[in-house]
């Protein structure tokens, strides 16, 4: 496991530092998987969208531009594709742990996606989260090309698109409807979308995250277990969950 961080763990001559608010990406960091690329899969056009995907997440390309790329790819999808993705996405080793700690702690907790209100719903569900943000999705009905309800390939005018002025602004609005600082707030995260919220939190932590992210990021760590965190805030680490 590497930890690379600008302050020392606690035990080593630091205080704890105080959160009371934190706020996660929810793919490859909350479970393993980028949901756009199971989306993907399932029409079997992986490739073409998982090399978007790699380019966005590293930095290379803008974020809302390469995710309209990748919905428009994605037009015909069932609209019901998210009952099978419930069945097959995996749930991040330690992520429960964590989240179990943090709410012994009395921390806020909210994930906000770059992916789908679908999903993030499932996993607030999943992991007692008490805030979910993420895109919505446009859905037509049937027609003669697709006989059945499907992913239009457009997001929903009527709510804001996550890109990461969105996900550094929903921080901030947590922390300032709960009267809470920035300096108390914990941030985790892995692409590059994440970074402008990874900065603006008092504890900005990369996990496993892309080549551009390891290098930009306030802090990192590259472990197995999510659960790694928690000695960040004086407690013990927990078993993987």
């Amino acid at each position: 496991m590497e930890i690379i961080f600008d302050l020392a763990p606690h035990g080593a001559g630091s205080a704890i530092r105080p959160v009371k608010l934190a706020v996660f990406d929810m793919d490859s960091t909350l479970i393993n998987e980028e949901v756009i690329d199971e989306l993907a899969r399932s029409i079997g056009i992986t490739s073409a969208v998982s090399a978007i995907t790699a380019r966005a997440m590293n930095g290379e390309i803008e974020f809302e531009q390469s995710l309209r790329e990748r919905l428009a790819l994605l037009k015909g999808v069932k609209a019901d594709v998210w009952e099978e993705l419930k069945r097959t996405i995996t749930i991040a080793v330690g992520a429960k742990d964590l989240i179990n700690y943090l709410h012994g702690r009395g921390v806020i907790t909210a994930v906000v996606s770059g992916g789908f209100a679908p999903m993030a719903l499932w996993l607030k569900e999943q992991l007692g989260l008490d805030h979910a943000f993420a895109n919505h999705l446009v859905v037509s009905p049937s027609n003669a090309t697709y006989p059945y309800p499907h992913l239009s390939g457009d997001l929903s005018p009527e709510h804001p698109i996550v890109v990461p002025e969105y996900k550094k602004q929903v921080l901030e609005s947590l922390a300032q409807v709960n009267s809470i600082a920035l300096l108390e707030t914990f941030v985790v995260g892995d692409g590059s979308n994440d970074l402008l919220m990874l900065g603006a939190a008092g504890l900005g932590v990369a996990w496993r995250a892309k080549e551009r992210v390891q290098r930009e990021a306030p802090q990192r760590l590259n472990g197995t277990t999510l659960s790694d965190l928690i000695f960040l805030f004086g407690g013990p680490e927990s078993k993987a969950a």
